[in-house]
């Protein structure tokens, strides 16, 4: 399905761009996106990032949910407590070791222990995305930058490019979130 991916990578980007502007349609717009590139990144061979792709369609309906949580006030954009941070990067970091390993021995995946890594840190900063922590978008900056990398030696140019265009997001993500944050009235 030679459709697949650039579908799948058009509406990653639309999706992106909305989060920035914290617009919930992000988030059903970002299902069908993950939902999409499982089937892609299957076909690739990086299973871990397979598996990512359908946590992210559970995370997508928790985020959506959080960002509308009927008559309470809208989720504010919110820094991360450093003890939560460490807590956060550590679950990161036990995820990776157990899935690189699981992959590394038991598939003939491509790239297993760092493609185990970006799953597991990809979580972290999607659960951190999906409550506004300010801290998910310079984590998305340096995975979105390795991704990158690794799409290109996959040969997989589009999806390098659509991760290239993520950092760009994330970029601005930050800057947008960062003065929402230090709106007055925002959230400490």
């Amino acid at each position: 399905m030679p459709w697949l991916e650039p579908l799948a990578a058009l509406l990653g980007v639309v999706s992106v761009a909305l989060m920035v502007r914290q617009r919930p349609l992000a988030w059903p717009l970002g299902l069908v996106m993950v939902l999409l590139y499982a089937i892609v990144f299957a076909q690739a061979r990086l299973y871990s990032d397979m598996l990512l792709q359908l946590v992210y369609a559970v995370l997508q309906l928790y985020g959506w949910r959080q960002w509308r949580r009927g008559d309470a006030p809208a989720l504010a954009v919110s820094r991360l407590p450093w003890p939560r941070l460490g807590r956060d990067l550590a679950a990161g970091l036990l995820l990776t070791l157990a899935l690189g390993l699981a992959m590394s021995r038991y598939t003939h995946a491509q790239q297993p222990w760092l493609d185990a890594a970006l799953t597991g840190f990809s979580l972290v900063a999607q659960f951190w995305m999906a409550h506004k922590r300010l801290a998910c978008w310079p984590l998305w900056l340096l995975l979105d930058a390795v991704y990158v990398g690794l799409f290109v030696a996959l040969q997989m140019p589009l999806t390098a490019l659509l991760y290239l265009v993520f950092m760009g997001l994330a970029l601005q993500g930050w800057r947008s979130w960062r003065a929402s944050l230090n709106a007055p009235g925002a959230a400490p």
